[in-house]
């Protein structure tokens, strides 16, 4: 910004900063030591990061704000918008799908874990 500058102009380029402060931080959600970028649609760690589909980035998304695992009439309602009634296979072949990619990337087989209860984000339980 050059000097002297209008107030408006201020006014105009602080909101814009904010703006993509939060639009930054709003694509980017931790998981675990990974991170999704909802924009770019990956999954990263390190150096290394993979791609993912939008549902793919919904359902981590998802999983990654419940603290108790989501049985799969859940999961279809919230991500697929499907009736509780569906009878489909949906989550579990997106699920399979998606560990695989994990588990090919980084090597991680237990991040997705069906507890009998549901689908959840596997957490190391600290003491």
């Amino acid at each position: 910004m050059l000097l002297p500058f209008n107030i408006l102009d201020l006014k105009k380029k602080v909101n814009d900063l904010l703006s993509s402060f939060k639009f930054s931080k709003n694509s980017s959600v931790n998981v675990k030591n990974y991170t999704i970028d909802k924009n770019l649609k990956t999954m990263s760690k390190d150096d290394i990061s993979i791609n993912l589909t939008e549902k793919e980035v919904n359902l981590l998304v998802l999983l990654n704000e419940q603290k108790k695992p989501l049985n799969k009439k859940l999961i279809l309602k919230k991500i697929w918008q499907y009736s509780i009634d569906a009878d489909t296979h949906t989550v579990e072949t997106h699920i399979y799908r998606l560990r695989q990619k994990i588990n090919n990337k980084f090597e991680d087989n237990n991040f997705i874990l069906n507890s009998g209860k549901g689908y959840m984000i596997w957490r190391k339980e600290t003491k």
